[in-house]
């Protein structure tokens, strides 16, 4: 397991091991524009307190990679499509002349997305995608001891394993590295644990390269090709609203995550009904365990949201194939603010080409606290707290 985890940026060595390398997104500018209004903004006073800044093409690839879960495992073909047009035209800008010759490449990187291609091994495939942990990637050269280290964080409770490479500078973007020692430090141990892997005995399969195709100007991101193939991109920091996915997929953090990204929230126009248009999976909700599946439904509390012109709404839960609730209402925008009325009239159960109506009646009222062109926080009945992604406009 933590094998194929750490194996971020290239190659872990083992029996059955295939090299890999990686890269990631940089700096970032006001949100796009929504239906002609701006969407939220991140504040300048933020911006200096974490020197985050994208250009608009890093921008482009932080669009393209919200929502992505897995770290590229769970992409759709246009996920990929697009995500791979916003490294090309990064790779074509070159970024930082040189990267290896700069200090901006020192330092942990968060892996932010990877392709894996089909000489990864089957724990690499399984292990680099799963979102409960968080993968790393130190960068020091110019130390009399130059490494480059992966890094699988468990959790801050339980700890990490760390695979470390002796590194040299080939050129102004190659890095050559051999794999020499691995280990698992964990919080309840006084003492590292030794991953067992034979390193001198496994010759050329310790061995690789990792090329960084782009760094930006504030060493922010980087995306960088190894000698498998794989594409990876990395952030040295992340923005509040990959901070928020982040925070989700581990499951800690979410609220103080969402107040951070909330509290960047300082648009100036009242966002109209049409705001909301669009298809929205419910990434997150605050709610108890307990509540009914009439009130599930009702409340949007699991499956995807429809918003449609007018105001119509259709809450969705896709059961299992084939078979789905709805809950059909309206939503009505309260006067000069960014409050509306919530009212579920109707509801149904679809089995294939078959549909049953359902007694689904609910009032309720819903504040937007934020949206932009991926993401949206509201809040609704007893205080639950929403985060939607937005797979499509209507």
């Amino acid at each position: 397991m933590a094998l194929g985890a750490a194996k971020l940026g290239f190659q872990i060595p083992s029996f059955s091991s295939n090299p890999a390398p990686f890269l990631r997104p940089k700096s970032i500018k006001p949100f796009p524009r929504l239906n002609g209004r701006r969407s939220p903004m991140i504040s300048s006073s933020l911006v200096e307190q974490q020197d985050i800044s994208f250009t608009d093409s890093e921008s482009r690839l932080l669009e393209a990679l919200l929502g992505i879960q897995g770290r590229g495992r769970a992409a759709s073909p246009q996920q990929l499509r697009d995500v791979e047009d916003a490294v090309q035209a990064l790779e074509a800008m070159k970024g930082v002349l040189d990267p290896t010759s700069t200090d901006l490449i020192e330092g942990r990187w968060q892996l932010i997305f990877t392709t894996r291609p089909g000489t990864a091994s089957p724990i690499q495939r399984t292990f680099v995608g799963v979102d409960f942990f968080k993968i790393f990637q130190e960068v020091y050269l110019r130390t009399d001891d130059p490494r480059v280290s992966n890094i699988v964080k468990f959790s801050d409770a339980i700890g990490e394993l760390k695979v470390e490479a002796a590194a040299k500078i080939k050129d102004g973007k190659r890095i050559l590295f051999r794999f020499d020692r691995a280990a698992f430090s964990f919080k309840f141990l006084p003492f590292k644990v030794p991953y067992p892997v034979p390193f001198r005995l496994l010759g050329d399969e310790a061995k690789g390269w990792l090329d960084t195709t782009y760094l930006s100007q504030n060493g922010n991101i980087r995306i960088s090709r190894g000698n498998k193939g794989t594409t990876f991109v990395l952030q040295k920091k992340i923005e509040p609203r990959q901070k928020l996915l982040s925070a989700i997929s581990v499951g800690t953090g979410i609220k103080e995550a969402i107040d951070e990204l909330v509290s960047l929230y300082q648009s100036e126009v009242d966002l109209e009904p049409e705001t909301l248009e669009g298809e929205w999976q419910l990434l997150w909700a605050s709610q108890s365990e307990d509540e009914s599946w009439s009130s599930i439904i009702a409340n949007g509390l699991k499956g995807s949201q429809i918003v449609k012109r007018g105001g119509h709404l259709e809450n969705q839960v896709d059961v299992f194939p084939n078979f789905k609730l709805q809950a059909i209402g309206n939503l009505i925008k309260e006067p000069e603010s960014n409050s509306y009325s919530v009212m579920i009239h109707n509801g149904a159960i679809s089995a294939g080409a078959l549909r049953f109506p359902l007694n689904i009646e609910n009032k309720f009222n819903m504040d937007l606290l934020y949206i932009d062109k991926k993401i949206r926080i509201t809040r609704g009945s007893k205080n639950i707290l929403f985060v939607h992604l937005r797979l499509t406009k209507s």
